[in-house]
């Protein structure tokens, strides 16, 4: 784990000196950070090229949900489990204050998604964004956690199917619901 590793081992895995990690690093937590900042930028990259914005809110919850599951299952499951256990860790040479504003930059497309959902009226406007937030990511981290602990194979788009099947009426706005059936 993060506690544990050192820079002399960080640097033999990658086959340089440790001088050459203090060239471009103060210690392993400013790394760390990089490392995992440049995979959030990847991410937020992706799905913001991605996200349908020209169809409607189901279908962008949609491929948020999808595409956040296969980037963390199956592009980044080592990362997906350093983020999860030392993400919310605090104190001097935790990580979770450093993953802070990682994580609110890489909710933000989420949060935007919610917002003109809201504006639309698809999404119901009864629940603060931060509480949909919560509602959308809790039960894919709870899906990651166990992934990643167990070590077993995620068929990531039928997860996703069955997740959005439970979130989306939880979401939707009861006028939205009731015109539908109208």
């Amino acid at each position: 784990g993060y506690e544990h590793a050192t820079t002399t081992e960080i640097a033999q895995r990658l086959g340089i000196s440790e001088a050459t990690v203090f060239t471009y690093f103060r210690g392993k937590r400013e790394l760390c950070t990089r490392v995992v900042g440049d995979w959030y930028d990847e991410i937020i990259a992706t799905i913001e090229a991605g996200l349908p914005r020209e169809r409607d809110t189901r279908a962008q919850l949609e491929f948020f949900v999808q595409t956040h599951l296969r980037l963390f299952l199956t592009q980044g499951t080592g990362l997906c489990a350093l983020v999860l256990s030392e993400g919310r860790s605090k104190g001097q040479e935790a990580l979770g204050d450093a993953f802070a504003p990682l994580q609110r930059r890489y909710t933000a497309p989420l949060m935007d998604l919610l917002a003109r959902g809201q504006a639309s009226g698809e999404i119901r406007r009864d629940v603060p964004l931060r509480l949909l937030r919560t509602l959308v990511l809790g039960p894919m981290e709870h899906l990651l956690w166990e992934a990643v602990l167990q070590q077993r194979p995620v068929d990531v788009d039928e997860t996703a199917r069955g997740l959005l099947a439970v979130l989306y009426p939880a979401l939707q706005a009861p006028q939205a619901e009731l015109a539908a059936l109208r």
